[in-house]
């Protein structure tokens, strides 16, 4: 399957950020604000649900690179936006641009890597 077709996709999802999407429940800081590893969870869920229904039947896609920057603390309670766009396709390898958002301020934003699998031949290797 081509997936070229696909460059220039968008897709929007977003949370309201709960004491479960914390840096200290992630372990990851010490504080009671969206936690750098729930922001980039965000954003590969927002990847994978763009293309997930564009790919084949039986095929999905798996994270394979992250290079996010996390620019601002969003405390439990705000409304994180997360945008992606497919900006590049190299057969199965797709790249998008992800930023998320927190009203209109920028809190992330970055670079994701997915790659198209087909699910049971994935999950034979094990």
């Amino acid at each position: 399957m081509e997936y070229d077709m696909l460059k220039g996709l968008r897709h929007i999802e977003q949370l309201v950020v709960e004491h479960k999407d914390t840096a200290t429940v992630y372990g990851s800081g010490a504080l009671e604000v969206f936690a750098t590893p729930a922001m980039i969870a965000l954003m590969e869920k927002t990847c994978l649900e763009s293309v997930a229904d564009k790919i084949g039947e039986g095929n999905t896609t798996v994270g394979i690179a992250v290079n996010i920057k996390h620019l601002k603390a969003s405390p439990v309670g705000s409304t994180i936006r997360c945008e992606a766009e497919l900006v590049e396709v190299d057969r199965r390898r797709l790249v998008f641009s992800v930023k998320c958002f927190e009203s209109e301020t920028l809190v992330g934003e970055g670079i994701h890597e997915r790659f198209v699998v087909d699910s049971a031949k994935f999950m034979s290797k094990f």
